[in-house]
């Protein structure tokens, strides 16, 4: 059975990966992690929830680790973009779990937040910095921020960030950074417009497929209900919710009307509901 020493993982970070309970690789982790050790740039094709973080999370600590001087002030080592702010905190508070003991600093930089209070974390030099590129952009137009030190970038979730309209500001970003660095690029697909960024981000990549296109991360169940009509969908929803009663749910219809109409009515029986279209604020 592999094991993360067996990739190339040192014994402190086995043992750190040990106490959070992580102690077999997944398929993606598997794949990369000793690919990333020997600096190749990689395109990784991997759902949500497969382990991405610690995949090219793990090879960046390696290598930051034994480097004692400190990065220069508004300056960073390490940049990691996501298309959201909670992956961006999700991705930073995973990679300061697998850093427990360690010297490396990381930042986060998303919009919705104080851009005065992030400028300030970002005076001293940062390890990692993990961002959205859109506040990014806006803390290196005030300076406060330079990327000219970047020697490791990583692209997550690159299908979601294309989908959001980032595709400008990544290719900002990518002249803002020195054209030696090691590259990373994950995504869930590989259409078009993601092999045509990959092509101007990285150089030589080694591709690492681990889920067929497509398919859901094994943590997702799906079923498909085959119905006659309107009538029967609102009452089959109605038992999958009850049936649910501690779970969530977000149900997708056709139409505002739809949408409005199927919240009145769950409303009327019971549910606590909501209702978000384009004529609402």
């Amino acid at each position: 059975m592999t094991n993360f020493e067996s990739l190339g993982v040192s014994k402190p970070i086995v043992a750190t990966l040990f106490q959070l309970g992580i102690e077999t690789p997944t398929p993606i982790q598997e794949k990369a992690i000793p690919l990333l050790l020997e600096g190749r740039d990689l395109i990784g094709l991997a759902q949500t929830g497969t382990g991405k973080t610690a995949a090219f999370g793990l090879p960046l600590i390696e290598k930051l680790i034994p480097e004692e001087r400190r990065p220069d002030n508004r300056t960073t080592r390490t940049l990691i973009l996501a298309p959201t702010r909670e992956l961006v905190n999700q991705i930073a508070q995973n990679l300061k779990n697998f850093l427990r003991k360690s010297h490396l600093r990381i930042n986060v930089v998303v919009g919705g937040v104080s851009i005065n209070k992030q400028q300030l974390q970002l005076e001293k030099g940062t390890d990692i910095l993990v961002a959205t590129p859109g506040r990014l952009l806006d803390l290196v137009a005030r300076r406060a921020i330079g990327l000219t030190a970047v020697r490791y970038l990583v692209l997550d979730e690159a299908d979601q960030m294309l989908d959001l309209g980032f595709v400008h500001d990544l290719r900002k970003i990518s002249k803002m950074v020195p054209k030696r660095r090691q590259t990373m690029l994950f995504s869930a697909t590989m259409p078009k417009a993601i092999a045509d960024l990959a092509a101007d981000f990285l150089t030589d990549p080694v591709k690492v497929e681990v889920t067929p296109p497509g398919k859901a991360a094994d943590k997702v169940e799906q079923y498909v209900h085959f119905v006659n009509g309107k009538n029967d969908k609102t009452d089959l929803l109605k038992k999958s919710l009850s049936e649910n009663p501690d779970g969530r749910a977000i149900v997708f219809l056709r139409t505002k009307h739809g949408a409005e109409k199927l919240m009145k009515h769950l409303e009327h029986v019971g549910y606590s509901v909501a209702s978000i279209h384009g004529n609402k604020s």
